[in-house]
């Protein structure tokens, strides 16, 4: 989905501003992944290839473009939930999908970015990407419980919660070298203990989105 999918209650953009946002938005979201939200503007604009002045036409300050990032990371996890739903017909398979294919979003890493966009996460937009995609992973969650595969106690918040700390980068140069290539690995251990028969009781409760929201 393009990142400018979000924006439904902006104004129509001509052809050529609509490449820069694009391209804008996807250097600044390589660049937070990599650096974090603090990424000086202008090697955003350098990364990008446009000048800070287009940069700055587009995303007045740091924190617009924290959230527009925000947004097309949510509206690509959602994309890729709703493709796992229509195009798997094995309910656990499907959530298997979506779990890999959410880590390769590096949402862990750019999970702190909503927190520094101040007000934003309130925002309209921000608050229906984010009932959307509680709706989609409720629903891959659901197919999969009704058919036996995933056990009872676990909910969306699990599911996510567990999702980003795997992608969230280890502090210090030294532990992140070849962190990546373990990611999938471990997810696969979560998706393990993800199915029924559970072998153990969880302490507590199943988190729900609006749990980990709360907790924010």
């Amino acid at each position: 989905m393009s990142p400018t999918t979000v924006k439904s209650h902006e104004p129509r953009l001509r052809a050529d501003a609509l490449r820069n946002r694009e391209r804008i938005i996807s250097a600044a979201r390589e660049m937070f992944v990599e650096q974090g939200a603090d990424v000086p503007m202008d090697e955003v604009a350098r990364r990008a290839g446009i000048g800070n002045a287009t940069l700055y036409r587009h995303f007045p300050d740091r924190h617009e473009l924290i959230h527009r990032v925000s947004l097309h990371v949510m509206e690509r996890i959602i994309d890729r939930a709703e493709a796992a739903l229509t195009e798997e017909s094995d309910a656990f398979e499907a959530l298997r999908r979506f779990v890999h294919a959410a880590a390769d979003e590096r949402i862990g890493a750019l999970c702190p970015l909503i927190s520094q966009a101040g007000d934003a996460k309130d925002h309209p937009d921000t608050v229906e990407a984010g009932e959307r995609l509680d709706g989609a992973i409720n629903t891959l969650m659901e197919r999969a419980r009704s058919s036996g595969q995933l056990r009872q106690d676990v909910a969306v918040g699990d599911v996510v919660v567990a999702v980003t700390q795997l992608t969230r980068p280890l502090p210090g140069d030294g532990c992140s070298v070849g962190f990546d290539g373990f990611v999938h690995r471990h997810l696969q251990l979560l998706l393990d203990g993800l199915r029924a028969p559970a072998r153990s009781e969880l302490p507590g409760s199943a988190v729900t989105l609006e749990d980990l929201r709360q907790r924010s």
